[in-house]
């Protein structure tokens, strides 16, 4: 794995050791595109570090009442529901069990009225995952309009529009993702040595990597 980094220039070490958990008084947020890994990384992130782990849709859905899809549906933009949703991100960045925490954002997390949220958290990292469209495909998860898990088997005709969704979406999220601190290829690698290189690159970095509007440092694995 290597670093490059304008805070701290280092190459990580091939093996791992199991180092105590240094507590470092964060916030840190997960972003990506949808199905890249957010949940399954930041629980096991937030294991390592004995944080609480949170997931903002379902956030958004235990203070509003009501499913992500019911909730879009009620509004005629997207810019429009973020507006709302980020009431549910700052209730949550409110709450004191909130201090020590990895926080799977939406894919939309860093754009307008969640970006004007986070970037005023102190003591904060955002962390973006990227992975390739065929893997992300491989992780792909369908949903009723109430948040209920379904099954779908995809053709192949199917198969090949999703991966063209996917590859729009990394294109159209990729200036907003410019404002995280550390970006994380996660291809070839298991959630857990994901989350295991995740709390290297946090431990070794000097102190929280709050910065507004501007890309700290970048993880290639």
């Amino acid at each position: 794995m290597a670093w490059e980094s304008n805070l701290l220039p280092l190459r990580l070490p091939a093996r791992r050791q199991a180092n105590e958990v240094e507590s470092r008084n964060m916030r840190i947020f997960l972003i990506g595109v949808a199905c890249v890994g957010k949940t399954t990384i930041g629980a096991n992130l937030a294991d390592l570090l004995g944080y609480k782990f949170f997931d903002l849709d379902h956030e958004i859905e235990a203070f509003f009442g009501t499913s992500i899809e019911r909730l879009q549906n009620q509004h005629l933009t997207s810019y429009s529901f973020r507006a709302e949703a980020s009431q549910a991100l700052r209730h949550l960045l409110a709450r004191k069990d909130s201090a020590n925490s990895v926080t799977a954002l939406p894919p939309s997390g860093l754009m307008d009225n969640y970006w004007k949220v986070i970037k005023k958290t102190p003591q904060s990292a955002i962390v973006v995952l990227q992975d390739t469209p065929q893997n992300i495909l491989k992780r792909i998860t369908f949903y009723d309009i109430d948040s209920r898990q379904i099954q779908r088997e995809l053709t192949d005709r199917d198969k090949f529009l999703y991966l063209e969704e996917i590859r729009r979406d990394i294109a159209y999220y990729r200036r907003s993702y410019k404002r995280a601190h550390i970006v994380v290829d996660i291809a070839g690698w298991s959630p857990g040595e994901a989350s295991l290189s995740i709390k290297d690159l946090l431990m070794r970095a000097p102190g929280p990597l709050h910065r507004t509007g501007a890309q700290g440092c970048t993880a290639l694995l």
